[in-house]
């Protein structure tokens, strides 16, 4: 079963940034696609950004540019967003997902395992 943490959330002026950072163990480098989610009360989970182990990647519609995820130069299973020009509704519970194989933004339900989540609060 894969684990994921998480870290880097927090609260952020409009206009501000932030990093996060999501470490999957144990893991595949065949099949690692890990997706960042977040969410809102009453909202469905809706998919931030994604990576796949090829290097693919892909962002929600939301996105618009300002949001980057990347993996870390030395470890294939950490993946970090970093998250600029922060507006108010970005501010969600952000949860990273893993799932074996393509990663599907649109479905979340696929995913195998999700961290904890981390807070971002943009005022």
């Amino acid at each position: 079963h894969v684990q994921l943490v998480e870290s880097g959330g927090g609260s952020v002026q409009a206009g501000g940034s932030l990093r996060l950072s999501c470490e999957a163990t144990p893991y595949s480098a065949d099949e690692l696609c890990l997706t960042w989610f977040r969410q809102v009360p009453g909202k469905e989970r809706e998919a931030v950004a994604y990576i796949e182990e090829d290097g693919d990647i892909d962002y929600g519609y939301h996105v618009n540019g300002r949001f980057t995820i990347s993996r870390d130069s030395r470890l294939f299973n950490k993946v970090y967003l970093q998250m600029n020009r922060l507006i108010p509704e970005d501010a969600a519970i952000y949860y990273c997902a893993y799932r074996r194989g393509f990663c599907y933004k649109l479905y979340p339900e696929r995913y195998e395992s999700w961290g904890q989540g981390t807070q971002v609060t943009v005022s």
